[in-house]
């Protein structure tokens, strides 16, 4: 019986000290970031959902950035449902976006490059922003987007810059965004390079709508350009050409408070691999709230 108690005493010591441990970590890891009540929208590529945003949201968790993390359920007519409220003045608070439409049907009607579509998917953004604005009043926000979820901030951004009753955006942060469009659209994406300023030598259509932003990207956003390449010869992530993404230069790193480009390579720099990848997870966060 005494070596049962025993076993029974060291059992629960043994778990006293490891809970202590991670309370006492807790705010140790708390102590690296900032504090703010700023919120950080993830947007998710074509054809998923929320689920994409995981990995990067939790790992965000467990960082002890925050322990706010919301989803913002978005139907086809811009009708946005939140799974619960951000509590007012929440550290850090995150909001996952999960769209109905998010293969943006629009771009299976248009005959215009994907513009029409782009233009729908920045719309819907900005109904995600106007819903937030109906919780709290937020003088900036942040965006993560992956994939097609880069091409729906950056027209939320050029379609709504004059707007001033908008929050600002203090970081964005691009992964694998293809904003002169995608390598098996057409073989010009292909053939495209840019020069050091960004600026392709041939533009697409969806890419040729975005230039207003190089005159009106607000100057106190920070920008991250996160892309892959497979290092197989495609020059690409299998999806996304380098140039392609790194064309988002010329549209607004002229005007960005900072812009800084980071380039992932081998097998775990494939396209959808970006968004599930510890290094770009470890980047992002201490862009977005690293002291």
């Amino acid at each position: 019986m005494k070596v049962k108690l025993s076993a029974w005493w060291f059992s629960l010591g043994m778990i006293g000290i490891i809970l202590g441990g991670w309370f006492l970590m807790r705010p140790a890891a708390q102590a690296n970031w900032i504090n703010v009540t700023t919120p950080t929208i993830f947007v998710h590529g074509w054809g998923s959902s929320a689920k994409a945003e995981h990995y990067m949201t939790q790992g965000a968790v467990q960082a002890g950035v925050t322990k706010t993390v919301v989803q913002a359920q978005v139907d086809r007519h811009g009708q946005v449902t939140f799974n619960h409220p951000i509590p007012k003045g929440a550290r850090n608070p995150i909001v996952e976006v999960n769209l109905a439409d998010n293969k943006l049907m629009a771009f299976q009607r248009q005959q215009d490059g994907g513009v029409s579509a782009y233009h729908r998917g920045g719309w819907y953004i900005l109904q995600v922003v106007r819903a937030l604005e109906r919780q709290h009043h937020y003088a900036w926000i942040n965006f993560v987007g992956h994939s097609m979820g880069n091409l729906e901030i950056i027209n939320y951004l050029n379609d709504n810059a004059t707007d001033h009753s908008l929050p600002r955006v203090r970081h964005l942060v691009a992964i694998a965004g293809h904003y002169n469009g995608l390598a098996m659209q057409n073989a010009a994406v292909k053939r495209a390079t840019v020069d050091a300023a960004g600026k392709p030598d041939w533009m697409a259509p969806s890419y040729q709508a975005l230039l207003p932003l190089r005159q009106k990207f607000d100057p106190q956003t920070r920008v991250l350009n996160i892309y892959g390449d497979l290092q197989d010869g495609s020059h690409s992530d299998g999806s996304v050409t380098v140039n392609s993404a790194r064309a988002l230069k010329y549209l607004v790193g002229s005007r960005a408070k900072s812009y800084q480009e980071v380039k992932f390579t081998g097998r775990q720099a494939q396209h959808s691999r970006l968004h599930h990848n510890r290094q770009v997870n470890r980047q992002l966060i201490k862009f977005l709230w690293g002291k």
